[in-house]
Parts: structure tokens; sequence; C-alpha cells
């Protein structure tokens, strides 16, 4: 299905998978409202950029408003991809830091979400595509608030299919492998590298979903690295 002329939002728009989805959607002839803390390099005339908190309920309808201003009301693509991890054992980690990732990772989702999802009902289609991880299926050593946060995410993408498919909207979450992106920047244990997928490729993946038959509903769609690590 073209996505020519359709209007979206991706949250987390600055860098890494979220700004490569950004410029794919651009390339696809989308209008396309970039929410992120920062600004990113992106000069097109169908580009918006928004400065918002996706934890921040205030921000984040301010942020939609700017958004249907700007680029119409018929916001129908929604990628929910703002997250933020932290590593760190259950008994040593900073409350801060928890919070922090159930803010972003979960809380963020739910405010934007409900944000867009009453003008798709009225508009009878949408997508919402949750970047979920893998670390949302499978537990992780040493991440149990980040594992935590995207379990969630898992569970509120599968709901959230149930309660919107007979309303013409699409829910699909993505959940990716390990990605060279500046995630790793804070965690010692792990080193971004070449083995990792590259952030475009997780971005086209994004496409495909958004592109598929009206009739055609991707729920969950895992991605991973085909050699995690060097071959000697």
């Amino acid at each position: 299905m073209s996505l020519e002329g359709r209007v979206a939002i991706v949250t987390g728009a600055s860098k890494g998978i979220g700004l490569e989805i950004v410029k794919l959607l651009l390339h696809k002839g989308v209008k396309v409202a970039g929410w992120s803390r920062t600004d990113n390099d992106v000069t097109d005339p169908n580009y918006l950029f928004i400065s918002v908190d996706v934890s921040d309920p205030e921000s984040v309808a301010h942020a939609y408003n700017q958004t249907t201003e700007m680029l119409g009301e018929d916001v129908d693509i929604l990628v929910n991809n703002a997250g933020v991890g932290h590593y760190g054992m259950m008994d040593e980690m900073p409350f801060e830091q928890w919070k922090q990732m159930f803010d972003v990772n979960v809380h963020g989702i739910y405010f934007v979400s409900n944000a867009v999802i009453p003008k798709m009902k009225e508009l009878d289609r949408g997508h919402i595509i949750n970047i979920g991880s893998i670390a949302g299926k499978n537990p992780v050593k040493g991440m149990v608030g980040y594992s935590g946060t995207k379990h969630a995410v898992t569970g509120i993408s599968h709901s959230m299919f149930m309660e919107l498919r007979d309303f013409g909207i699409k829910v699909t979450c993505i959940y990716p492998g390990s990605v060279n992106t500046n995630f790793f920047d804070d965690i010692e244990s792990v080193t971004a590298n070449e083995n990792m997928m590259r952030p475009q490729d997780v971005a086209s993946s994004v496409v495909h979903c958004l592109e598929t038959h009206p009739n055609y509903l991707p729920v969950d769609f895992e991605v991973r690295p085909l050699r995690p690590k060097p071959t000697k």
C-alpha cells in the first residue's frame, strides 16, 4: 500500500532507529513530525521537528496540536520509538533511572497513543508501531528495569491490537536484537559494533509493515543480526 501523502508521528526521532525511520518515510512521500528532545539534521519540506518529552502528558498534547496545525489532522501513522535504557542489577539501580525508563518506555506509549487514537478511529484507519526489544521477550541479566519496560510494551501492544483492529487500526510490535546505535554508550558491558544490525535495516522493517495490504495485520515482527559476534 502506498504511503504517499500520509501523515506520521515518529518519537525519538533525533538519532538511531528513529532518525532512519524519519528519513525513509520522507523518501516514501510521507509528511513526518519528528518528536524528540533534540533536533536532527533533516531538512525536508515535509518534515516538522517538535521538541517534546513523551513522558509528560502536557508536552505530548502540545506537540500533537502543533502537528495537526502544521501537517493536517489526518495523522494515521504513529511510530512509538522513544526509549531509554540503563544497565544495573535490581538491588543496585537508582530509583531515578528505574522511573525514567518506565516514564519514557511505557508511559510515553500511553500518552502518545492516546493522543492519536481518537482521530484514527474517526478515520477508520491507522497504523501504530511500537518499537519493543528482544529484551521484551527474553530476560536479560543486568537489564532488569529495561527488560521490565519492554515486557510491558509487548503486553500493551498485544492488547492494543485486539482493541483497535475493529476500528481499522493496525498495531504492530517490532522486536529488534542488538542494533549499532548510541544505545550502548552508557552500558560498559557492551560496545556497539559492526556485527550488530544497522538502524536503517530496522527502519526498513517498519516501512515494510506500514506498506502491507489494508487487510493484512503484522502483529509481532522479530529481527536479529545474523552473526551477532565476530567470526574467527
